[in-house]
């Protein structure tokens, strides 16, 4: 195999490369920025008095979506701003995604990193370093992801602080119905372990396996329904995902930044139904905690 020289070239102030460019080559090839199995939504998307969103992108399968601003040279305060700024207005204007910002840049010097990290956890971030590297008369482009957006905890991980109910408050909280469905889940569970018992929270209805906490799957009964959550691998999801299209259950699909998928469980019957599907599902999520 033989070596070739390369060399890295700056972008900014470049008279044939410029940002349009850039845009394109990611608009083309989402990947390359390596967030996942992404998709372009738009591109030079208009704000009203706020300028263009470079470029909006969405995971395939999830409710995750990325506003994604690009920076030739380095980074500056305006450009920080403005990336939050598009993130901000894309949340409050499609609250039923999950909205990242993601910063990319040719140089992102440290005193800026260390302003980034002040927002991540309480704004959900993501910053790119870019490369153009040149090898004859070609142009390649690098990007290495140098901040990555901080996972909040969930599902009340604090189990020490987190407040512990009983199934009198649910039964003052919500129908009989939905608590009927919640007991049809945790027979089937129980089937799947005879350890398994309801971990009642205030928010949801959590697993015990042996007086600990394993919530592979968990249940938020509402009013008259339950939301279902699995917690497990994509992978697994994917198994399912055409028996979950063709059965009369309803589902949100998955959310890649949690690792989990919903089933709304609106019909008292809905578990007796589909009893045999959400068993198989439960037993592979169970199998790979």
């Amino acid at each position: 195999m033989e070596y070739v020289q390369s060399e890295r070239i700056w972008l900014r102030g470049n008279p044939e490369l410029d940002e349009a460019w850039v845009q394109k080559v990611i608009a083309e090839n989402p990947s390359l920025l390596e967030l996942g199995d992404l998709v372009l939504k738009d591109k030079e998307r208009i704000h009203s008095g706020s300028g263009r969103l470079d470029l909006l992108l969405q995971d395939k399968e999830s409710k995750q979506r990325y506003e994604v601003e690009i920076q030739l040279g380095k980074t500056d305060e305006s450009h920080i701003i403005r990336t939050i700024e598009y993130w901000d207005i894309e949340r409050k204007r499609y609250p039923q995604y999950d909205h990242t910002a993601v910063i990319v840049a040719e140089d992102i010097t440290s005193r800026f990193l260390n302003v980034i990290s002040l927002f991540n956890g309480f704004i959900p971030l993501i910053a790119v370093q870019m490369q153009a590297i040149k090898i004859k008369d070609y142009v390649s482009l690098s990007f290495v992801k140098i901040l990555d957006e901080r996972k909040l905890g969930w599902i009340e991980e604090d189990e020490e602080v987190a407040e512990i109910t009983d199934r009198k408050y649910w039964e003052k909280q919500v129908s009989k119905t939905s608590l009927e469905i919640t007991d049809e889940i945790f027979n089937l569970l129980k089937e799947i372990n005879p350890n398994i018992s309801p971990n009642y929270r205030k928010w949801h209805i959590g697993i015990f396996i042996d007086k600990r906490v394993r919530n592979f799957a968990y249940l938020e009964p509402k009013k008259n329904w339950v939301k279902f959550c699995i917690s497990t691998r994509f992978e697994i999801y994917e198994e399912f995902k055409e028996a979950l299209e063709q059965s009369d259950l309803k589902t949100e699909g998955y959310n890649s930044k949690y690792n989990l998928f919903y089933i709304n469980l609106q019909q008292k019957n809905d578990v007796k139904k589909n009893e045999e599907l959400i068993k198989a599902i439960l037993t592979k999520a169970y199998e790979n905690l």
